[in-house]
């Protein structure tokens, strides 16, 4: 099935890398920013990189959430809650993916969770119990989205109810990577904490993109 998808702050690179493969595999993307101009700049790099394929369009945030089947966070943690806040009316009634972790510069290696217990349950929080927040993404680099190679990793999956989790993992099939339903949105800590996790291994190993890989089901 084909979607229209609105990525909130799409003009940062997990943004692009997200909107770049979801165009590849045939859903109609549009760029949101908090200026259209950017949104504009952002589309033209994704179409150069898509050869003439895909629908890629750009405009502001608010109008992209509007014009969209499902809305993507990409912002920074940092203007998590004020994004979300002023999007609010726009995302009633929508599938949000919250792609946002909770990173703390300095200490980014370091897993620190904010009161309500991860970005996607602040995220619900704020917008009410009329929006379906799932987790996802959280582990897959822009690295990885942005090389048009195929990706050797997992997605967790985590909030909202089955059938939008299901949804999300037939998002992440499209981009050829294995989704897995993590269940509901308090497991959404340990699927935004390992991102702290991975950064901390890239660090160690030094290398550009770790992941995650699940083992053991056949499926």
């Amino acid at each position: 099935m084909s979607y229209t998808i609105g990525i909130i702050g799409g003009t940062g690179r997990e943004g692009r890398g997200l909107g770049y493969r979801w165009a590849k595999a045939g859903h109609k993307i549009i760029i949101g920013s908090r200026t259209e101009e950017k949104a504009l700049a952002a589309v033209e790099e994704l179409k150069g990189r898509l050869h003439g394929e895909g629908d890629v369009s750009g405009t502001t945030n608010d109008k992209a959430v509007l014009a969209c089947d499902i809305a993507v966070l990409t912002v920074p943690y940092s203007a998590h809650r004020d994004t979300l806040e002023g999007l609010k009316a726009e995302l009633q009634g929508k599938l949000l993916i919250n792609v946002v972790v909770p990173l703390v510069p300095p200490k980014v290696t370091r897993v620190q969770m904010p009161e309500e217990g991860s970005a996607a349950q602040q995220a619900q929080a704020i917008l009410g119990d009329n929006v379906k927040v799932v987790a996802a993404f959280q582990t897959i680099s822009f690295e990885h989205l942005l090389s048009g190679e195929d990706i050797d990793c997992d997605v967790l999956v985590a909030g909202g109810d089955k059938d939008a989790r299901e949804i999300v993992i037939g998002l992440a099939a499209d981009i050829g990577l294995k989704g897995w339903d993590a269940g509901v949105i308090q497991n959404a800590v340990v699927v935004e904490g390992l991102t702290s996790i991975l950064i901390g291994l890239n660090l160690k190993y030094k290398v550009p993109s770790a992941g995650i890989r699940i083992t053991g089901i056949d499926g």
